[in-house]
């Protein structure tokens, strides 16, 4: 029996499995990015043409949406994300797909390492900068996270599951 099939009689144990992958991901990147590698104090550092690592301390949501530090706007979106993970949590435990299971996971897992950020320093830590340079004009993406990579991730793979997936696991 393969991985994947052990988990057909339990698909929640998938789905907590890969929120605690993600979220120890995407911790540890942190982490290793604001303490070992220092990436405050090295500024932009460039990996490849087209991407770099750089250090951007986002106080709101999602592509830097409703950017606002104080003390409300933080607790109204902690609280937001905080009921979200719930709901998102329930429809994991009653999920009866795997692969809607799993992108679950990768959502919750993300939105906790998030939050996780915004506890410990007011703001979610974004380090991934892909970038297209042409003659004299760059084009810069969001800067994003592990997180942030698993939210769409997870996002995409419900899409794919709800309009495409297997016809007999949609069946009440």
């Amino acid at each position: 029996m393969s991985g994947i099939e052990s988990f057909r009689g339990s698909p929640l144990r998938l789905g907590v499995i890969a929120a605690m992958i993600v979220l120890a991901l995407d911790q540890a990147s942190k982490l290793w990015l604001l303490f070992v590698f220092d990436i405050a104090h090295r500024g932009a550092v460039r990996v490849t043409p087209f991407f770099d690592l750089v250090l951007a301390m986002n106080p709101g949501i999602s592509f830097g949406w409703f950017q606002n530090d104080g003390a409300l706007a933080q607790v109204i979106l902690m609280t937001i994300k905080a009921v979200a993970v719930i709901v998102l949590a329930i429809w994991m435990a009653r999920s009866r797909t795997l692969l809607a299971t799993l992108a679950l996971g990768l959502i919750i897992g993300g939105a906790i390492g998030n939050a996780i950020d915004r506890l410990a320093y007011g703001a979610v830590v974004d380090f991934a900068l892909f970038h297209l340079q042409i003659g004299g004009h760059r084009w810069d993406w969001y800067v994003f996270n592990l997180a942030d990579s698993a939210i769409v991730a997870g996002v995409a793979t419900l899409l794919y599951d709800s309009l495409v997936g297997a016809p007999a696991a949609k069946a009440p």
